[in-house]
């Protein structure tokens, strides 16, 4: 029996994010009023954030197997600003505190500013019932 490939790493799937938050941050921008779709996105990124959050453990437990601590912990430090700012902007979002969803929306653009979504994407509209799916996951 030939070896199991797993296609979908941590690394592959934080790409992912990554550029769909960008595209999301896009259309954030564009919004002239609060709307359904103004809360999608938002939301969206809130939970992409922690997405993304999420991944960083199992992306260094590689690292740290071989004894490369200097190199797991810089790795963390460069992605700590995700957890920070997707519970920065779910607080935010839930109270309804637009202009501060509006400053960790630029701080996340800025924390992203070097990923590159081309134009011809295959990533869709992502953020369609995210609203839905951020109460969902909110603890009661």
């Amino acid at each position: 029996m030939g070896r199991v490939i797993n296609t979908e790493n941590a690394g592959k799937e934080r790409t992912q994010l990554t550029r769909a938050v960008v595209l999301a941050l896009r259309e954030l921008m564009r919004q002239t009023e609060t709307n359904r779709e103004t809360q999608d996105l938002a939301a969206f990124i809130v939970l992409a954030l922690e997405n993304i959050a999420a991944t960083i453990d199992s992306s260094v437990e590689a690292w740290e197997k071989r004894g490369y601590w200097l190199k797991a912990d810089r790795f963390r430090m460069d992605w700590a600003w995700t957890e920070k700012l997707s519970k920065n902007m779910r607080q935010a979002l839930l109270a309804g505190d637009w202009p501060m969803v509006a400053v960790t929306a630029a701080q996340v653009a800025e924390k992203l500013k070097d990923v590159d979504v081309p134009q011809r994407h295959r990533l869709g509209t992502p953020w369609v019932g995210a609203w839905a799916k951020l109460h969902e996951s909110q603890p009661s």
